[in-house]
């Protein structure tokens, strides 16, 4: 599935696991894990607990998700007008 096909949700770091795995809190409520997409590993984009983050999240299995964007603290969350990354 590529990454275009997934559905963009907004959600909050809320813990570090091992292996590469996060935990993140999305506005919804809901508490998934996920990982980061390759190009945030290719350019070496660090995520702490509490950073702000776009998670696409498969349709087929909503409990998992590829962190595909890392929002900055003090900016509010995108539009949905906003270009895509």
């Amino acid at each position: 599935m590529a990454r275009d096909d997934l559905a963009q949700l907004e959600g909050v770091v809320t813990e570090v696991l091992s292996g590469g795995l996060f935990k993140i809190k999305l506005d919804s409520g809901q508490e998934i894990q996920a990982k980061l997409s390759g190009r945030m590993r290719k350019f070496h984009i660090r995520v702490i607990e509490g950073d702000p983050v776009t998670v696409g999240v498969s349709p087929y299995d909503p409990t998992h998700g590829l962190i595909v964007h890392r929002h900055k603290k003090g900016s509010p969350p995108p539009t949905n007008n906003s270009k895509k990354r």
